[in-house]
């Protein structure tokens, strides 16, 4: 899922490195920490250091996903309209169709691929030391082996068809955000298409009018987020903005912090319980008038907070350099594996290293029936700390094999899918209408 050599933009690579980061130690926090979502673990305690404001964006994790949709409208929109730029709309249009072909299976291919291993994983009983500890997440997420094999492969084949029709999939919640992500990127696609002879200016009007919509209608996490980068990737290939940087640094420097701070502020808005302090009270204080009716309040911080930094990130050369270096480009690269496999590895790895690998022994209830145990208690804060300095090297070690053997393969098999469907082309050029 990388950019390709399109130009200097490998900082989207670093950006959706973090992301993929931050929804892994969201996820952490979520099956063993659960009160980090919250501004202070009781009402009038002192916070805890990762409940502050600024600091609690990294395990409370829900601009990861927001950053996917951000990165995935740039990235789609960005060669279409450095051609259109060049007068080249005929390239532009095939660019965006053969993009649009190869998308599809480059999506799920790898989603079925992890939820195939899953799915056998499932069947041999892997996750049900995570259904049976202390971690509400752990276990409400681990799926439930399939007696028969024939409603076994049924239920494997259900799962991966509805990922894409329904959102859901069962072996790994994980996968909800890919059916929006791909529905995103062709909505960006016949945006191209359709404002392809349009005059920039023009365009960015139309790309900002898109992103209102989808504000009304409380599309925080994605809609907005995809005609965000499609605005961004105009505004990166804009001469006039361009010139505003290059002679005006002292006060892009001075933009850039402003709505990096005001960015990062506004997205460390608490899942819950925004009343117990001061700084959130006056979050939401703030988000009550400029938002519509009914809103998703968490989400629409993170929403608002990511296109302010996004902002200060186009103002920051240097923090868009800084993206760009080869750890942030290697988080980049491996991110999709990354958000594919971290979720199983949790609820198997992980949770097998703090809680071991033994089922608490079934008891008898009042009345006299086998019923399952007490639930394998939390081991402690040592232990979970040593457990992750061991989990998450090797969670990132499998990306990279995954990264390695695994997306190649997806890609070869894409490319195949692409080149035989596609209209070939004779000696001049011309297309040949297939017998």
């Amino acid at each position: 899922m990388a950019i390709g050599k399109e130009g200097n933009v490998k900082w989207v690579d670093g950006l959706r490195g973090m992301a993929s980061t931050l929804v892994v130690l969201t996820h952490i926090a979520r099956a063993f920490d659960g009160d980090l979502f919250i501004p202070t673990s009781q009402e009038n305690a002192a916070p805890r250091l990762l409940q502050l404001p600024f600091l609690r964006i990294l395990v409370q994790g829900r601009i990861g996903v927001t950053i996917f949709a951000m990165v995935t409208g740039y990235v789609c929109a960005l060669k279409p309209i450095r051609l259109c730029k060049q007068g080249n709309q005929e390239a532009a249009f095939a660019s965006i169709g053969k993009s649009a072909l190869r998308r599809v299976p480059r999506l799920v291919l790898p989603a079925a691929i992890a939820t195939t291993i899953i799915w056998f994983l499932t069947q041999f009983g892997v996750f049900l030391v995570a259904k049976r500890c202390d971690s509400w997440w752990a276990g409400a997420t681990s799926p439930d082996a399939t007696p028969y094999l024939g409603r076994a492969i049924m239920s494997l084949v259900n799962n991966i068809v509805s990922t894409w029709t329904r959102g859901k999939n069962d072996y790994d919640g994980n996968q909800w955000t890919l059916l929006p992500l791909l529905k995103g990127s062709i909505w960006v696609y016949v945006f191209m298409v359709g404002t392809g002879h349009v005059q920039q200016k023009y365009r960015m009007l139309a790309s900002f009018g898109m992103w209102l919509y989808f504000f009304i209608g409380s599309d925080s996490a994605f809609g907005m987020q995809f005609f965000w980068g499609v605005l961004l990737a105009d505004l990166q290939n804009h001469d006039a903005a361009n010139a505003f940087l290059n002679e005006r640094r002292r006060l892009c420097r001075i933009l850039s912090f402003v709505l990096l701070f005001f960015g990062l502020a506004i997205a460390s808005y608490p899942e819950d319980r925004a009343e117990w302090m001061a700084w959130s009270r006056l979050e939401h204080a703030f988000l009550v008038p400029i938002l519509p009716e009914d809103p998703d309040f968490p989400r629409f911080a993170s929403g608002i907070g990511l296109e302010l930094i996004a902002l200060g990130l186009h103002f920051s050369p240097w923090l868009r350099d800084l993206l760009s270096n080869r750890y942030f480009l290697w988080l980049g690269k491996q991110s999709f594996a990354v958000y594919l496999l971290h979720g199983p590895l949790l609820r198997w790895i992980l949770v097998w290293v703090l809680y071991g690998v033994s089922l608490p022994a079934d008891v008898k209830n009042d009345k006299d029936e086998w019923v399952p145990g007490p639930a394998l208690p939390f081991p402690g804060r040592a232990r979970y700390v040593i457990s992750l300095m061991v989990w998450i090297p090797l969670n990132y070690g499998i990306a990279v094999l995954w990264t390695t053997y695994v997306d190649p393969w997806c890609a070869r098999m894409t490319e195949r899918l692409v080149n035989h469907v596609v209209l070939k082309k004779n000696e001049k050029g011309q297309q040949m209408l297939p017998n």
